[in-house]
């Protein structure tokens, strides 16, 4: 083959095509999101009230208005992973779903794994005292919480809240507030969800 064919095809081997080239993988959106730093799970135990919800859910947009009281106790497990128990009413009944968010690598990152899709958690930021924002993101949806240690926070974390919604491009019509009343705080051994034996 003439030299010139050769370094030809070479040419053309080095400056292959766009479609022949693989696109750099995507970062995911909750990878953006930074996590509270130095972030302490035995710090984070012990209960936690559901005070605000952001979400694009449907079911959440038709029925916010109907959203139950739900508090948690969030227990620290092996290896820097969390427990969660959320007591909610439904229908009058107190039940109790338990979770397991596994940790990752990263402290403050973690996986919750159930009996459907994983969903990629991150503690964004808390004070461990009074507040905590966390992230979750579900085939690639991003949807966040705050919790509070009392039913009720203050304005300033509230605030502070709506702004890192709005950063994110949540309109205020997709953030829901829960009661501050109507706490369930036990439930009976026939109304738990055990979610905590999914770990594949």
């Amino acid at each position: 083959m003439a030299p010139f064919a050769v370094l030809f095809l070479a040419g053309l081997l080095l400056a292959s095509p766009s479609w022949a080239r693989k696109p750099p993988p995507q970062k995911s959106p909750i990878e953006k999101i930074s996590t509270q730093g130095d972030f302490d799970p035995g710090q984070f135990a012990g209960k936690w009230f559901l005070v605000g919800v952001a979400s694009e859910c449907l079911y959440l947009r038709e029925n916010g208005y109907r959203v139950e009281a739900t508090n948690v106790v969030v227990s620290e497990a092996d290896g820097g992973s969390l427990r969660f128990s959320t007591f909610r009413p439904l229908e009058g009944i107190c039940w109790n779903i338990k979770q397991s968010y596994f940790a990752h690598k990263t402290p403050g990152r973690f996986l919750l794994k159930g009996r459907g899709v994983p969903v990629e958690v991150v503690v964004g930021e808390t004070d461990y005292s009074t507040y905590a924002i966390l992230y979750f993101q579900k085939n690639r949806r991003i949807s966040a919480k705050l919790y509070g240690r009392t039913a009720q926070v203050a304005t300033s974390v509230l605030k502070k809240f709506e702004a890192a919604m709005t950063a994110l491009g949540f309109s205020d019509d997709l953030i829901f507030y829960y009661p501050v009343y109507g706490f369930c705080s036990s439930t009976d051994q026939f109304h738990v969800l055990d979610e905590t034996k999914y770990t594949g």
